[in-house]
């Protein structure tokens, strides 16, 4: 997983934008070696959030949020090339689901894929007209402080599965609470109803 995430980094920011980035996380040995395609368990999550922290300090926090969320949104496309086969979205029974059922189904889905091939610790929640993704353990913003939430990463990723889950609609995805801010999780919301 960290290799999908320094991968759609490098499309995002260019090579020479991600290297900036990781020189100043003091990430160096990262640049040009990035970890291998395994499921071994070797990307910490200090380095995630010390990438993610250097991103706000090298482009500022509006546009380090916006490069976050670009960067997320790419991270689910990696991953899907990843990890499809694990996620059940191509039977026809997913596919004939309602709207609703399928978020609900996928945001599961990938919940369990990040509580099986990561140290996160993921679970769904729902109501009538959203659902909530709980992170116990939060790689994007492990050991950092902030004056509101951070997890941009995240959020642009949840909005490019319910995208693609949705057949391209766009939904309202946004982080309620964040470690980083005092909370005791990250919870990121999205609505059920499609913006368009």
């Amino acid at each position: 997983m960290g290799r999908i995430l320094l991968l759609a980094m490098e499309e995002v920011l260019g090579r020479s934008g991600l290297n900036a980035v990781l020189r100043l996380a003091s990430l160096d040995q990262l640049i040009g070696d990035y970890p291998p395609n395994t499921l071994d368990r070797a990307f910490p999550f200090e380095h995630l959030g010390e990438i993610h922290d250097a991103l706000d300090r090298l482009y500022g926090n509006k546009s380090g949020r916006g490069l976050a969320l670009r960067t997320g949104r790419v991270c689910f496309k990696y991953g899907m090339q990843e990890f499809s086969p694990n996620l059940g979205h191509g039977n026809l029974a997913f596919r004939l689901l309602p709207l609703n059922m399928k978020m609900l189904t996928g945001a599961k889905a990938v919940a369990d894929l990040f509580n099986r091939y990561s140290d996160q610790r993921v679970h769904v929640s729902e109501a009538q007209d959203r659902i909530w993704w709980h992170v116990e353990r939060c790689p994007i913003c492990w050991g950092r402080q902030a004056d509101g939430v951070c997890c941009h990463l995240a959020v642009g990723m949840i909005q490019e599965a319910l995208y693609w889950v949705s057949g391209g609609h766009n939904f309202m995805v946004e982080e309620t609470q964040c470690r980083a801010h005092g909370d005791s999780l990250c919870t990121i919301q999205a609505a059920r109803l499609p913006l368009d």
